[in-house]
């Protein structure tokens, strides 16, 4: 008989994983604490449900996320089969009528001949077997607190202090400065925007005018910790608050007056091809379009282009780069793995690609072999590659985006590409890289029946590649 699967909760992630290994004949026993009791932010009953926008965000393929659409429908994924079943208009994004998409992934799974539903809370991990925690972002306080003991509690964060990072091309070095604090480390470890004081002074105005998002109701009882804190609230504190703070010049020599700045914003590389900077310290509950207003008054970044913005909420995951492996086990207890968003992703669609990656790894061992990262040139393979990344001093979860992949090899001769050109280009080699990679683990990557690509299904629709691209 062959030993089930635990897969502990029904989320996006979770339900991507179950189905992944139900279908390449493995028992699952999927866990799901619904109906019985919700997290805070749950409103409905069935499995996979989308609690905040009905939006998987852009299908375009020219997109970063809509590259990964394409990838997982490329995997055989189910959350991008039924998604599509059950799209409704919404321009170039693929959204969805909510409901009718979660009870379909409800359906499909409880359907399925090697998946059976246990309806209960896990309070705590299964005692043997292989186990797969897909609990999401705000996973319950019983089982928190055992995985806080096995990986330790500094291990596990309860709530993101996320920064904006913006893309290295459309920052203005005419403007910004490389330089380490007091001339430590390597002299372009950070680029520094700096402010004289008028600009400091209508950056501080600007910035506490703005907007910020609205907080859950599960939310409004968070303190923040002291380096954690959002600028605004920062700010908020007295109008010199940042210069003590995140925007400190001390130790920074510009070199075009050979003094201090009256206020810096300093840039640190997010990876270490240098081609995004995560802004130090500037996590931020601004809404978007406030961001790019107000973080367009910084010198140097008046015309950036934003990888990720800014945000702070709840939200439990893992340190994954010290404690996960490939498979996205606990290295010093590999029976245990660990799927979407606690491993840190972030997003619907990044949610599922990890259940997704970590139900073809599994099956992948219990074929007798081990499954390669996809490349970091595909999305998915960035945003796992991402995610284990054992380079980055502190981790914090992301969404996909184009500063993650590998980047692109200038061609002799020819001119540097165009923002659109560069990202056809990242997808152009997605794709081909992505079908050399499937090729080379058949035991693992069987091909399902289901639709690829994008399917104009109705005047929303986009064209996209056709998904043979690269493929044997």
């Amino acid at each position: 008989m062959i030993d089930p699967i635990h897969v502990i909760g029904a989320g996006l992630a979770g339900s991507e994983c179950a189905w992944q290994l139900a279908e390449r004949g493995i028992p699952v026993r999927l866990y799901e604490m619904k109906p019985a009791r919700r997290t805070p932010a749950q409103t409905a009953d069935y499995f996979a449900e989308l609690v905040c926008s009905n939006s998987f965000r852009s299908d375009n393929p020219n997109n970063a996320v809509g590259l990964l659409h394409e990838e997982l429908r490329r995997l055989g994924s189910l959350i991008f089969r039924l998604a599509q079943e059950h799209r409704v208009p919404a321009g170039d994004a693929l959204a969805v009528d909510r409901d009718l998409f979660g009870q379909a992934v409800e359906a499909a799974l409880r359907g399925h001949p090697n998946i059976q539903v246990i309806g209960q809370e896990v309070a705590q991990i299964p005692p043997s077997g292989t186990v797969v925690v897909a609990t999401g972002p705000l996973t319950s306080d019983a089982l928190a607190g055992e995985l806080a003991a096995r990986t330790g509690r500094e291990r596990l964060a309860f709530y993101d202090a996320i920064a904006p990072i913006v893309a290295d091309e459309s920052i203005d070095r005419d403007k910004v400065f490389a330089a380490s604090r007091w001339g430590k480390g390597d002299g372009d470890d950070y680029l520094n925007c700096p402010m004289d004081k008028p600009q400091y002074t209508a950056f501080v105005e600007a910035l506490l005018a703005a907007e910020p998002l609205p907080l859950q109701d599960f939310e409004k009882d968070v303190h923040y910790f002291q380096g954690c804190q959002p600028i605004e609230v920062i700010a908020a504190s007295g109008p010199k608050s940042l210069r003590f703070g995140p925007m400190k010049p001390t130790g920074l020599d510009d070199p075009r007056t050979g003094r201090w700045p009256y206020a810096v914003v300093q840039l640190r590389a997010e990876n270490r091809h240098k081609t995004a900077w995560n802004l130090v310290g500037f996590q931020t509950k601004m809404r978007q379009a406030d961001q790019r207003r107000v973080l367009g008054m910084i010198p140097g970044l008046e015309n950036a282009e934003f990888l990720r913005y800014g945000s702070v909420h709840r939200n439990t995951f893992l340190d994954s780069p010290r404690l996960l492996q490939a498979d996205m086990a606990l290295r010093h207890e590999p029976r245990l793995h660990f799927a979407g968003q606690i491993t840190g992703v972030e997003g619907y669609v990044e949610s599922t690609a990890s259940g997704l990656w970590v139900g073809l790894a599994l099956a992948a061992a219990r074929a007798g072999c081990e499954l390669p990262l996809p490349p970091p040139t595909t999305a998915l393979g960035a945003l796992l590659h991402h995610v284990l990344n054992a380079e980055a001093p502190a981790f914090q979860p992301s969404n996909v985006h184009f500063g993650l992949f590998t980047p692109l090899e200038p061609e002799p001769g020819v001119r540097k590409l165009g923002k659109s050109d560069r990202k056809s280009a990242h997808s152009q080699r997605a794709r081909g890289d992505l079908g050399v990679w499937r090729a080379a683990c058949p035991l693992a990557i069987q091909p399902v029946d289901n639709p690829v690509d994008n399917p104009a299904s109705d005047v929303n629709s986009i064209a996209s590649p056709p998904a043979e691209i690269g493929d044997p």
